[in-house]
């Protein structure tokens, strides 16, 4: 009896063990790959956000070669760098909100109380820029063509205007 129940232990202990092992190496198993579908959706969220900034940036002096040589032709005797004129240019631009009647080259006449500002400023390559104004109650956009001169001064036309229906 005694050996019987001791077999029936040692057949229980093995049995035990045995699904145990199982269970567990099925668990890492099951692990790695949720952490291997992870990585991957993970990778593919990052490419897709690197695609649309990438598209997003489609139309900007950053990406766009071609506005950038306007600037540094090979024949030049004064090139200027683009990560410099950026910011320069859109300093100048904002620099025209301080005006009374707002800034000049929204193309809009003041409408309410307040006088439109210009909010925000892309430049799209070596001649336009586009830019988001607004007197808080009214909102629109503004198509603008620059011009640095040779003085290194940069001049603003309007291009076309437009304000969004409330």
């Amino acid at each position: 009896m005694k050996k019987s129940l001791m077999l029936y232990l040692f057949i229980l202990a093995l049995l035990f063990n045995v699904f145990t092992y199982m269970y567990f190496s099925k668990k890492l198993d099951f692990e790695e790959n949720r952490f291997a579908n992870k990585v991957k959706k993970w990778n593919n969220d990052v490419n897709s956000i690197t695609n649309k900034l990438m598209d997003a940036n489609y139309f900007s002096l950053e990406k766009n070669e071609n506005a950038q040589n306007y600037f540094n032709p090979d024949n030049a005797t004064k090139t200027i760098q683009v990560e410099k004129l950026i910011p320069f240019v859109t300093e100048k631009l904002m620099d025209l909100n301080a005006n009374p009647k707002g800034n000049p080259y929204i193309g809009q006449d003041q409408i309410g109380a307040n006088k439109f500002i210009i909010n925000k400023v892309r430049i799209l390559n070596h001649r336009w820029i586009i830019a988001d104004f607004s007197d808080g109650e009214y909102w629109g956009e503004v198509l603008i063509k620059y011009f640095v001169n040779d003085d290194e001064t940069v001049s603003f036309e309007t291009f076309q205007s437009l304000i969004y229906q409330k």
